[in-house]
């Protein structure tokens, strides 16, 4: 006789019948391990409301932050990239983009949209890690140049918004020609005196620091974001010295005046808002 007896029967559902938790339906907070529900994640804005860590997002969840009813036209949505060096890696270049693609959904690291932010006009462009990193390839700079055009034909402020590991490899010059491309159009932005807000998200590094991200009328970045050109690791075996706490955090670069400032993504729409009445005003 077994010492321990069921009296009653305990769950009885069937192994067909039961069922499957959604995939995306929780998240764990990369920086305090506590878990998130998704619907407290959207409506706290992608926000931990633990720890106030800002978790990684792309171009679809700012797009609903920052739109009005997230409601806005896609511009320039057929561009996709070409491969004019025919590089191969471990892989076709040609391969790497038809895999990301359907793995991400995106057609490149880049989108682009005109919507309005408390009312007002306004172009965002924004980038997605997902999409090979961020990286900065020629539909990247094609968009931002075209995003720009839009702005300035319909005299409408634009908002830059990167998340970039630095230039696409894979298309070696052909990427870096992007960094004149975009600072040019920039330039033709600010003789029309048509605003410019540079949004510069975790991480942000490389060329794009270099370029764009760097020059806007304001530059404004989230708590925490790592902001940088070459990798900690880099610059610490090139000076052979150790780098000072909080290195490349956006903290470290508004204090050292690259910023203007940091503002939470929860009152982000505000404060852009803000700043756009201002200098319409002006």
């Amino acid at each position: 006789m077994s010492w321990f007896k069921r009296k009653s029967e305990g769950i009885t559902t069937k192994t067909e019948e039961k069922k499957e938790t959604p995939d995306g339906l929780w998240n764990k907070c990369p920086s305090c391990k506590k878990v998130l529900h998704n619907s407290e994640q959207v409506e706290n804005k992608y926000v931990c409301h633990h720890c106030g860590y800002h978790i990684r997002i792309g171009s679809k969840q700012y797009f609903e932050v920052l739109f009005d009813n997230n409601e806005f036209t896609e511009l320039f949505s057929n561009l996709t990239s070409g491969d004019p060096l025919h590089f191969v890696d471990s892989k076709k270049y040609t391969d790497r983009i038809i895999e990301t693609m359907a793995k991400t959904g995106l057609k490149d690291a880049i989108r682009a949209g005109v919507g309005k932010i408390e009312g007002q006009d306004l172009v965002i462009a924004c980038m997605d890690f997902e999409f090979i990193g961020g990286s900065m390839g020629s539909v990247v700079g094609e968009k931002i140049a075209r995003s720009i055009d839009y702005s300035l034909k319909n005299k409408i402020p634009f908002l830059m918004i990167s998340k970039s590991g630095g230039a696409r490899m894979m298309e070696a010059a052909f990427s870096l020609m992007q960094m004149a491309k975009t600072s040019a159009k920039l330039a033709l932005l600010a003789e029309a005196k048509i605003p410019y807000v540079s949004l510069l998200t975790d991480p942000t590094t490389g060329g794009v620091t270099a370029s764009y991200a760097m020059l806007g009328d304001i530059n404004i970045s989230e708590p925490g974001a790592m902001i940088g050109f070459a990798g900690p690791r880099v610059i610490k075996e090139t000076i052979k010295k150790d780098l000072p706490k909080g290195f490349q955090s956006a903290e470290f670069v508004k204090e050292h005046g690259f910023l203007d400032f940091i503002v939470d993504r929860r009152e982000m729409k505000a404060k852009i808002a803000s700043f756009l009445r201002i200098v319409s005003n002006n």
